[in-house]
């Protein structure tokens, strides 16, 4: 889909210590992401997939530790999709698409790919929750960022546009890109790493239970 070629350095969090409303989520927590992989945080809600996710993106303070990365290199995805009601898709994206350089090839390129061009004309206000969606996915892939942060990105995504997202983060990562992702389902992408965030099950004692 796109020409684009990336090479960003490697993601480092070390000793990283988060907390939520006095509450510890993460403590000690370390891990490295390397430049062309996707990795998958995975865990329920209150488990800090999406408290990390926003501290890699400098959106959290940690209460301790370090994560190395650049903060111009990250494209951010969260729960909400950010369009404004008013304009169109096709607005929408030709907006991002200039503020980050891209050209009206690239747009079309991935409005088609993310089955968008059918409502280019449509206002984002009477979208669908999965077109929303598609909608915010296609301006992060137009961001011409090395490093995409998505929090819950398959969540309102019907299968066919579960297998686009995962298309989409395939090329980027060939492309040299990272992508690291929250959520609490399995996302089903094919090479990614998961980073298992779900609590370990609590023991019973022997003929306890």
């Amino acid at each position: 889909m796109s020409t684009v070629a990336f090479s960003p350095s490697p993601i480092a969090v070390s000793s990283l210590r988060l907390e939520r409303g006095g509450k510890t989520l993460l403590t000690g927590f370390s891990l490295n992401v390397e430049p062309g992989e996707a990795l998958v945080l995975l865990g329920p809600n209150g488990s800090g997939k999406t408290t990390l996710l926003r501290a890699m993106g400098g959106l959290v303070r940690p209460v301790a530790g370090e994560i190395s990365l650049d903060p111009q290199s990250v494209a951010f995805l969260g729960h909400a999709d950010a369009l404004k009601p008013s304009e169109t898709v096709e607005q929408s994206l030709a907006f991002w698409a200039r503020l980050y350089g891209g050209d009206l090839e690239t747009l079309d390129q991935v409005m088609t790919e993310m089955a968008l061009a059918h409502l280019a004309r449509r206002t984002c206000g009477t979208l669908s929750a999965g077109q929303k969606r598609r909608t915010a996915l296609a301006r992060i892939a137009l961001s011409n960022r090395s490093v995409w942060l998505l929090d819950e990105p398959a969540a309102p995504l019907d299968a066919r546009s579960r297998e686009r997202l995962a298309r989409l983060v395939r090329q980027h990562c060939a492309a040299g890109g990272i992508v690291i992702a929250a959520t609490h389902v399995d996302l089903g992408w094919a090479g990614a790493r998961v980073e298992d965030l779900r609590p370990a099950p609590t023991k019973t004692a022997a003929g306890v239970g």
